[in-house]
This record gives structure tokens, sequence and C-alpha cells, in this order.
């Protein structure tokens, strides 16, 4: 047999162990051996089994027939019999080569048999440190053996959910991506080609296809119409939590940068609009793939094999400056890339959970999936393993999780499903859920003709000043959908040019099980004399009337406002009934004079401002309730010219 020793059996799964190390007589098998040996060297796996089988009968004790026959299933990828034959090899042997002790690891590894793994990972590093190119794999492989048999001990909640036949097929589905309101999924089926197939040395085509939710139930799937569905790969997509936007990767296109692309759609009305390409600078001459939009709508998480990463594909982000302009990606850093591989980042609708694949890290072996969360000063956290079952000895590399935080789906081939990989869901285990986020939808119209608008619309952190949520209503239908992040103080900001903005404020607990999403259309003023608009985060402490800092969100977007639109205004407190009238219009007026001094410190002409309080003298809603008095107590300003 070859006297050569070939080290990288773990990563390239083609080599023989040296036998001639371990003296043995001459055996009556040897032949069949040489014979197998030879059809291992041309692939043909099927003759070199057939003589191993035969070597057997004849001498059921020659450890190279083992050996030989743990690589033909090694080199067809069934570790569990592999690892079987070379565990029997070494018991014949007794004392092997160190070698064989780190290949029946990686085996047995493989199939999830961590405890015989760990057994012969540990044989190696004592007895085969004279192979240092392996070594660092093998206690790689140690450490993900320790790792797993803890993990197994406490087991995640895991009890998938086949979606069934309008979702799943024959085929291959996988890569679910929802919208924030569990409405609407798009995903990847992998099916034969066809005549329309560009590719001529591909048997398989990719496209993308998207359902409805029906009630309790999903509608029957649709491929996506063109211009978006071609005869290239297209798969690896995201869509936008506000649903607007389509994002995807397409490969070995004809127009493209490199060997695969990030692309872009956008919806408009029941239409998806002609993809586009990102362009420079992120897509390169390199593999760029598997984007991921934040809830803001201008952050995109995405994968990529370019230089300047850390090794293997890296996660890197980009902001959309405008509609298909990007700023040149920024990779994530050391915390969530190895120098190995790192990929399919889904970044949650709370804006700072990240979940992505890796098989650089300590795991259950090979890729795993874990999470990390964005803190406020731009860094990340150290990335935390899902844990077993969500992670197993086979390779997990995607997951999508709900904007609620309470609903995970993945693809599996587990058995029982339709065929080939099939998409299922999953209650996510308590431990492992995101922030949870609601919503709110509806339409967004002109007050005097009750058309469709399109509009801005963003969820701005009152304390941070943090973009939450970006997003805008559609242009043909006015209907527009906006995460609410909850266990903040938010502003909704609803604005057109020459239209008056919308605020509403919203505080929403931290609940997974109570979440409710809201439903308004909001009514856009046209700029006209009379025209009054509340200020509806526009903040004072009890019997003060100097503004808190929370404020300021909306002072800026009034001081924006009226720089961009010549009008003059008045602005006016109000109060509840509590309290004489006296004092009422005193507290009023101060309160008005504050934001009157505000946007005159922020360049806003005195000419064009003045100020009154009102107090009790205006209410909007009843004085017998809490919820009425709240609304009385406000701040609004009225166009006057």
């Amino acid at each position: 047999m070859n006297n050569k020793i070939i080290v990288y059996i773990i990563l390239l799964l083609f080599c023989a162990i040296p036998t001639s190390l371990y003296p043995q007589k001459r055996s009556k098998a040897a032949d069949l051996c040489d014979k197998a040996e030879k059809a291992l060297n041309q692939r043909d796996f099927d003759k070199a089994l057939s003589y191993l089988k035969q070597a057997v009968q004849k001498d059921p004790a020659y450890a190279d027939t083992y050996i030989l026959m743990g690589d033909a299933y090694n080199f067809t990828l069934k570790s569990d019999s592999a690892a079987a034959c070379y565990d029997k090899a070494i018991k014949l042997i007794g004392d092997p080569d160190p070698l064989l002790y780190n290949i029946a690891a990686t085996e047995y590894a493989k199939c999830g048999q961590y405890q015989n793994a760990y057994r012969y990972y540990d044989l190696f590093l004592q007895k085969g440190l004279q192979y240092t190119e392996v070594l660092t794999e093998a206690q790689k492989g140690l450490a993900n053996c320790k790792f797993a048999m803890e993990a197994m001990k406490t087991p995640v909640d895991y009890d998938l959910q086949n979606m069934g036949p309008n979702i799943n097929s024959e085929w291959d589905e996988s890569l679910a991506a929802l919208t924030a309101d569990d409405e609407t999924i798009i995903f990847t089926v992998r099916r034969p080609k066809d005549a329309h197939t560009v590719c001529a040395f591909c048997q398989n085509e990719e496209d993308l296809y998207s359902s409805e939710r029906n009630g309790s139930a999903w509608a029957p799937r649709k491929v996506l119409s063109a211009p978006v569905t071609t005869g290239y790969n297209e798969g690896a997509q995201s869509i936008s939590p506000d649903g607007n936007y389509l994002l995807y990767t397409m490969c070995n296109a004809d127009y493209g940068i490199g060997s695969c692309d990030l692309y872009w759609a956008k919806r408009i009305g029941e239409r998806w609009s002609r993809p586009r390409n990102f362009g420079t600078p992120v897509n390169s001459g390199a593999w760029e793939s598997q984007p991921s939009m934040a809830a803001d709508g201008v952050t995109i998480y995405f994968a990529s094999s370019r230089p300047g990463g850390f090794g293997g594909m890296d996660i890197w982000k980009t902001t959309m400056t405008s509609e298909g302009a990007f700023t040149a990606p920024e990779n994530l850093g050391a915390t969530i890339n190895t120098p190995e591989d790192d990929a399919a980042p889904f970044i949650h609708s709370d804006g700072h959970t990240l979940y992505f694949a890796s098989n650089g890290r300590v795991g259950m072996g090979g890729y795993d999936l874990y999470y990390s969360m964005l803190q406020p000063d731009g860094s990340w956290t150290e990335p935390q393993n899902l844990g077993y079952p969500i992670n197993t000895w086979n390779d997990e590399v995607n997951i999508f999780i709900n904007a609620q935080g309470t609903t995970a789906y993945i693809a599996s081939d587990k058995a029982g499903g339709f065929g080939g990989l099939d998409l299922y869901s999953f209650d996510l285990d308590d431990n492992l859920r995101p922030s949870p986020v609601t919503y709110i939808k509806g339409r967004v119209t002109d007050a005097i003709t009750g058309e469709p608008l399109r509009a801005e619309i963003q969820m701005i952190d009152l304390e941070s000043r943090q973009l939450l949520t970006g997003t805008a209503s559609d242009e043909e239908t006015g209907e527009y959908l906006a995460c609410v992040h909850t266990g903040k103080n938010v502003l909704l900001n609803v604005s057109r040019p020459s239209y008056p903005f919308y605020s509403e404020n919203f505080q929403v607990e931290e609940s997974y099980t109570h979440l409710k999403p809201y439903v308004k259309d909001i009514v856009l003023q046209p700029a006209e004399v009379g025209t009054v608009v509340v200020l509806n985060n526009i903040f004072f402490d009890f019997d003060r009337s100097d503004l808190k800092t929370e404020s300021y969100v909306e002072l800026d977007r009034l001081v924006d406002y009226l720089s961009h639109n010549r009008i003059r205004i008045e602005i006016g407190g109000h109060t509840d009934n509590t309290g004489s009238s006296e004092y009422n219009e005193r507290l009023s007026r101060d309160r008005a004079k504050s934001v009157y001094d505000y946007l005159i410190a922020h360049g806003i002409a005195e000419s064009r401002l003045t100020y009154r309080g009102y107090g009790m003298q205006k209410p909007i809603a009843s004085n017998e309730t809490e919820e009425g008095r709240a609304k009385n107590r406000r701040t609004e300003f009225t166009i006057i010219q």
C-alpha cells in the first residue's frame, strides 16, 4: 500500500492510512485490498467496497481492509460506517499510527457520536504531536465534543412543524423570509432545470416563491413573476420588514460583477420593480450573498468572500444612503467573524439581534447557528450558540425569526416531509428570543381628496434619537407597515413634502404574549391657513414649562419642516381642566414659549412665529377621563399665513 501519509484527510477526505506503519503479515486478503485501493484511486467506490467485502470474508482480522473500507465510506460521506471501520482497524492494530485516531474521531463527530470522537481526539493529542498540520483542527474537534456533550444534556425547546403542502413540495424549499406582520412569506425553491434555465451545466435552478397567509394557513405558493424571476439562479433572499424591498442573490449572470451578486427590487402596488444590481462598492469580483435588511430601512447585512476580512466568508454591512445608493461595506469585526466561514446573517426586526451561521467557533461541529447583540456603542456581544437540537452534528446554515420574537423558521430534510428540504416552523425557546416587536399598519391619504399618498414613515427612539424603523407608504395604494419597538419611548413621524408632518407617541412594554398590532389610517392635512397640527412628542414635567430632552426629536422635525416651507405659525399650549383658569393659561403660555424659544434658537426667524397659551379653553377630548385629560394637555401649531 502507499507509504506516503497524506495528513489532510479531515479537510480533503481523499487519503488512505499508511498501513505499512503497522507491521502485519501478508494476508490472503491483501490482493483484494490492492484492487480496492486501485478502485479508490479511480473513484470507483462501489467496486472498491465489493473487493473489500470479499476481503473481509477471506480474512476478517486484516486491518488494511477496514482502513480502506473506512476511506470508501468516508469518500461517499457515510460517516457512521466510516467511523465503525476505522474503529475496527484501531482495535485490530492495538497501537496504530496516531493519525488514525484523529481520522476516526472526525468521522465519529460527523455523525454525532461525540463520546467516541472525544476519546479518539484525546488519544491523538496525546500521541500525535508530530502531526502539526492537523493539531489545531483536532483541538477544535475536542472542544466541540465537550460543548456538544454538555449541550445535549440541556436541550432547548424544539418542536418542528412542517409548513404544509402549500409551501413545501418534492423539491428543496429553504430560506424563509417574512414581513413584520407575518402575512407574506418569500422563500427559495431549488427545482430541476427546464428549457428556460440559462446555466448550461446546472442540473437545477433556484427561484423565488411567495405565499400570503390565509387565516391560520398559507395560500398555495406562487413563483415570483418577471422581472424578478429569470432563467438564472435567484435565491438567498430577504424581504424588508415593511415588505417594500426584496433583496436577493443572483449567481453567474452575464451582467454580474462577481460570481454571485446582490440585487434589489421594490414593491409598487402588487408588483415588483425591475431588479437592480447593488453595484460597486457593495458587489465585487468576489462572492456576495445572503442580504438582510434591518427595520431602519437603510442598514443591510450580507456575507462576502471579498478581500479585507478575517478569512473565508465574513459578515459585512452597508447603508443605503438613498434608494439604490450604498456606502462602502464595513466588516463587522473580530467579535463576529473568524478565520473560517461566517455567513447567512439575519438581523431581527428589533434592529440589534443578529443571527448567523459559522463553522469557525466551538459548537456541535460543522456550521452552527449563533446570535449576538448590537450594543449602544456599536460593539457586538460575544456570539452565543443556539444550542441543541437547533444545532446538531449536521450543518445548520439559516434561521428566520418573526418580529414578535416567538416563532423561528428553518429548512430541514427530516423524515416525514414532502421531499428534500422542507420549511418548518417552531416556537423559539424563551432564552433565545430577541426583543419583541409589534407593528402599525394602515393607509396614508390626503385629508381633502382622500387620494393615497406616498409618505416617509419613521420610528425614532426619543432617548437615543436613533432611527429604529424607516419605511414609506406605497405610492399607488397608500398602504404602509412599520415596526414598533418595545421597551422604548418612540416617536412616529409621517412626512411628505409640502404637507405638515403627523406625529404620534408609542410606549410599548416588552411582552411576547400581549403584543397587539396597531391599525391606523393616517390623514395628512394640506398646508393651508387654519391647519392645526398636534405635536404629540413634546414633553414637560408636572407643573413645569422646561422642555424635556425627549422633546428635541419632534422639535427638530418642526425646525426642518419650517426650513423647507415658507409659512407663519402660531404655537399653542393647552391644558386639561385641573386647576384654576389663571394657572392653566399661565402654564400653557410658558410651555408654548419654550417651544417658541427653541425654534428661534435653531434658526427660525422670530417674524414667522407667535405663541399663545389657551389653558383649558379648547379641549379636544372629555376631561372626565384620564385618557381624555392627557389628550387635552398638548402643544400644537396652527398655520396662520
